[in-house]
């Protein structure tokens, strides 16, 4: 088949859990979990992708410092990854314009990789990965490759099924600047907090505004914890959030550092988000409708 000729240009969501339960851990050590998955629908990684006869990494952007651009970066595995699985020998020059904290919880690496994933099978004109073939790179890759649709993961992270239609809402997050190592929160969890946890509840049919709230603050992310130990200016956002009028709900992403704030108006969600700044001017912080 001949290269296609066109420049590919692609957005990589931020990806927000709003909920992560660690219901059991299996004997490989890969843990159990339950989560519903939302995609940020403006705040996000910006990539390009060309032809090219090598595959190649130019990091650009406010958050690409320090971003590594050789075999380490997950998207380049993820390219390989493809190559190998689809037979492919061409390469491609991807651009990646950086603007998501590194190690945030929020899927950066991951929604990056999910991304490439994509755009590179449309690049080389081959078929995409599945998730199974995917979850090699990561336990986010697969749900990142159904962004921007809400998504519920079980099992390690290979299994998915859409999410029922959530109501229109707004969030707030907010990321201190600290990347917490994920294993050193699993092993904290398993230690001191236990990973044999009650699973998430079913989202509620019908469902509104009014019901999705008391449904969401019956939910737990059962990482916050051990991830606030490592960090405790976790503690300190949230406590931010709290004092906020109008909040929906609040907790960390993944396992952290960013944690979020859920508002039901974009103009409560700018107003928490001006209010956070003045307290802490220095973070990383967003406001964005889910997806």
């Amino acid at each position: 088949m001949a290269m296609a000729a066109e420049v590919i240009r692609a957005f990589a969501p931020a990806k927000i859990n709003l909920t992560v339960h660690i219901t059991g851990k299996r004997d490989d050590g890969y843990h159990l979990l339950e989560s519903l998955v939302v995609f940020a629908r403006d705040v996000g990684d910006h990539m390009t992708f060309a032809p090219a006869s090598d595959l190649s990494l130019t990091v650009t952007g406010p958050l690409g410092d320090g971003v590594p651009t050789d075999g380490q970066n997950l998207i380049l595995k993820a390219a390989e990854l493809l190559r190998n699985l689809r037979d492919v020998t061409r390469g491609a020059a991807i651009t990646l314009d950086k603007h998501l904290p590194h190690g945030g919880g929020i899927g950066g690496g991951s929604s990056d990789a999910a991304t490439t994933l994509k755009s590179l099978a449309q690049l080389w004109n081959v078929a995409p990965l599945t998730s199974a073939e995917a979850l090699t790179l990561g336990a986010d890759l697969p749900v990142c490759l159904c962004a921007p649709a809400p998504t519920l993961m079980s099992g390690i992270g290979e299994i998915l099924q859409p999410a029922p239609a959530l109501p229109n809402m707004w969030l707030v997050l907010v990321n201190p600047n600290i990347h917490i190592a994920t294993g050193d929160i699993f092993d904290l969890l398993s230690e001191a907090f236990g990973t044999d946890n009650p699973p998430m509840d079913a989202l509620p049919d019908p469902m509104d505004i009014d019901s999705y709230a008391i449904w969401q603050l019956e939910q737990r992310n059962d990482l916050t914890r051990p991830a606030a130990e490592i960090a405790p200016e976790i503690v300190r956002i949230m406590s931010e959030f709290w004092a906020i009028d109008d909040y929906v709900d609040c907790d960390m992403s993944g396992s952290g550092s960013t944690c979020w704030g859920l508002f039901e108006t974009q103009q409560d969600a700018e107003n928490a988000a001006k209010t956070l700044r003045q307290e802490f001017p220095d973070y990383w912080i967003k406001t964005t409708a889910i997806s």
